[in-house]
């Protein structure tokens, strides 16, 4: 059965049990350094540096957040474990800002639907170290087909964290990232096919049941299924049928 928003944010909420420390920390440490190289952007040696972190630390917060939907506790090392992926992890960010960009060029709209298209590039990366980025682009073009207004909603149902965020001048924001990023790579698993969920790989090579011990807990937890809202199904179908 498809998960709704509001269940996989529990779900993630109940995998960062005991987690939300070192979670808060990595992704405090991420918009410290993405902070610093936008900051420097306007400089040549902070554009590359931008050019050059952003695929590889992207590419960490994913490993997190699927470590934490596993059952593990991530270590802040691993926040740099794109580094050592560097080729593909910056040529996947180039090239999907770039083609999103040139996508945005026809009115926006175009480069937003491309930009759900291709959220998923990372975790495919993660998952399959023999794919390219071209490759891993496509595999998420394939997986969000039909997808993308779903993710929308999910990302939308994290709207009253924002604004509470801001009676908190963004100092809240630390904990709502990791919450949305762990619901995220949920989200992602929810899409794959169910031998390749049971069998997802996360940077080492280990394979595990990703779903078997959270969901357990998120079973007892007893929680309801979210019907969708008025005019829901028209936007998602307007949404979805974008061309890929």
């Amino acid at each position: 059965m498809t998960m709704k928003a509001k269940d996989i944010r529990q779900f993630a909420w109940q995998s960062l049990s005991g987690k939300w420390g070192v979670c808060v920390v990595i992704f405090l440490i991420y918009d410290l350094i993405m902070g610093a190289c936008s900051g420097l952007s306007m400089y040549v040696i902070g554009a590359v540096a931008l050019l050059l972190v952003t695929g590889p630390l992207t590419l960490g917060t994913t490993k997190v957040s699927l470590q934490v939907v596993k059952g593990e506790k991530p270590e802040i090392a691993t926040l740099f474990d794109g580094f050592k992926d560097f080729t593909r992890t910056v040529v996947l960010a180039i090239t999907n800002e770039l083609l999103i960009f040139a996508w945005s060029l026809l009115f926006v709209i175009p480069g937003i639907i491309k930009a759900y298209a291709y959220s998923m590039s990372y975790y495919v990366l993660l998952d399959n170290p023999n794919l390219t980025a071209n490759e891993a682009r496509k595999k998420s073009m394939e997986l969000m087909s039909g997808n993308k207004w779903r993710l929308f909603c999910l990302q939308f149902s994290f709207i009253g964290w924002y604004l509470l965020s801001m009676l908190t001048f963004g100092i809240l924001l630390f904990w709502v990232a990791p919450y949305m990023n762990v619901a995220t790579a949920k989200f992602y698993l929810e899409l794959l096919p169910e031998e390749e969920k049971i069998a997802s790989v996360v940077g080492d090579g280990e394979v595990v049941d990703i779903d078997a011990d959270v969901d357990a807990k998120f079973d007892d937890a007893g929680a309801n299924d979210v019907e969708p809202f008025a005019g829901e199904e028209n936007a998602k179908q307007d949404f979805d049928s974008s061309n890929d």
